[in-house]
């Protein structure tokens, strides 16, 4: 599936991965291939993307955001994004 973690100021990072984890207003959920569509708030955490099957990652502090996901396309809009 698609990423793509997008700042008012940049885009932290766009490519191909097998999955993310993302710090939910009432806790952390993971969204995988084929998701169903949804929006959901973000709340202060850390979105770990997962590159592959193998465990290879990659991670970025939030403050707060949104998350969009549809047709196997999953949008993180983030302020206060550093990487972890």
């Amino acid at each position: 599936m698609r990423i793509e973690i997008l700042t008012p100021e940049r885009k932290l990072f766009s490519g191909d991965a097998y999955g993310v984890q993302l710090p939910g207003i009432s806790g952390s959920f993971e969204v995988l291939e084929k998701h169903a569509p949804m929006v959901s708030a973000l709340g202060k955490g850390a979105v770990k993307i997962l590159l592959d099957k193998t465990g290879k990652s990659s991670s970025y502090k939030i403050n707060s955001g949104f998350v969009e996901v549809l047709n196997n396309q999953v949008s993180v809009l983030v302020e206060g994004a550093v990487e972890a």
